[in-house]
């Protein structure tokens, strides 16, 4: 097994937490370090494209979430093996990504500025982005193959992070009054016993 040493800022939740996850849930052995936001001007000097998360893989630096979170949800068995079905994980993930983006984009702003962004976000994309999903979903417990993958577990690091209460001027009752269906899966998978078990532990 190849060693693995995972690279991201020390908070709960972020574009880290579903490789974390599912890393974490596969039993497959990684260093997680973890650092504050005040250390990020040095630590970026040393990753690929002055970003994170960067997962290095025997001492080989590789960035973007989502080619991560695959890569970790392969070798943990999170990720489809059917072709078609990877393809609508992926979707997923890239939808979710999308939006982050979306929400990343109003960092900086203050005041009315802020406010007036984050509503627009919230009104022409998050809802309905919460809505797609809430449809991708449907009657099922997980989003592909009714199987535990990686892509509720972007999806679950998603919804923890507009659930938290630290976005403002996007409320945290957003996806319990738009996507009660998402709210339920969210609660759900929060009592799986290995991700309350790293929870716990973490």
């Amino acid at each position: 097994m190849a060693k693995l040493k995972l690279t991201y800022f020390d908070v709960h939740g972020g574009r880290a937490e579903p490789i974390r996850l599912a890393l974490y849930l596969g039993g497959i052995e990684f260093e997680d370090y973890r650092f504050s936001y005040g250390e990020f001007p040095e630590v970026r000097k040393s990753t690929p494209l002055g970003q994170v998360p960067v997962l290095e893989i025997d001492g080989l630096a590789v960035t973007q979430s989502n080619a991560l979170t695959t890569y970790a949800g392969k070798l943990a068995g999170l990720y489809p093996k059917d072709d078609f079905q990877a393809l609508l994980c992926e979707e997923i993930m890239g939808s979710v990504e999308d939006v982050t983006s979306r929400i990343v984009s109003t960092f900086g702003l203050q005041g009315e500025a802020l406010i007036a962004a984050r509503e627009k976000v919230t009104q022409d994309y998050l809802i309905p982005h919460l809505n797609w999903l809430t449809t991708k979903l449907g009657d099922n417990k997980y989003f592909i193959e009714n199987t535990l993958s990686v892509a509720d577990l972007k999806t679950l690091a998603h919804l923890a992070w507009l659930n938290s209460g630290r976005l403002d001027h996007i409320a945290s009752s957003l996806v319990a009054e738009h996507a009660p269906t998402l709210q339920s899966f969210f609660n759900q998978l929060m009592q799986h016993p290995k991700i309350v078990e790293y929870y716990a532990t973490h």
